[in-house]
């Protein structure tokens, strides 16, 4: 039998716990989150133990009413290329239910 090791990484939304997505799988994250109604947003913050804090800096202000999948995307972009030692996030505002509808770690 053998035995094997436990890498330990960092784990900074559900999404973490699985691959890492593929842009169409993001593409289509965003577009049902879209879909939904949902404001999507982009946040970003230092790697290391920061990420796994509740603080994250807000990168502008959501993109309220947006439709664009495309637009949002470039955001998410425009974010890693201002800070490209942070880890970026995207999420989505609920308006119904005043709360996050998803959100999911783009740029480690």
């Amino acid at each position: 039998m053998t035995v094997q090791a436990y890498k330990v990484t960092k784990k900074y939304e559900t999404f973490s716990y699985l691959p890492q997505m593929t842009p169409d799988q993001v593409r289509r994250q965003i577009a049902y989150a879209i879909s939904q109604g949902w404001n999507p947003a982009v946040e970003h913050t230092e790697k290391g133990a920061a990420a796994t804090s509740n603080f994250w800096y807000m990168w502008k202000l959501p993109l309220f009413g947006e439709q664009s999948v495309d637009a949002v995307l470039a955001e998410l972009d425009a974010c890693h290329r201002e800070f490209p030692d942070h880890v970026v996030r995207f999420l989505a505002y609920d308006n119904y239910t005043q709360s996050q509808g998803t959100a999911f770690v783009v740029y480690r």
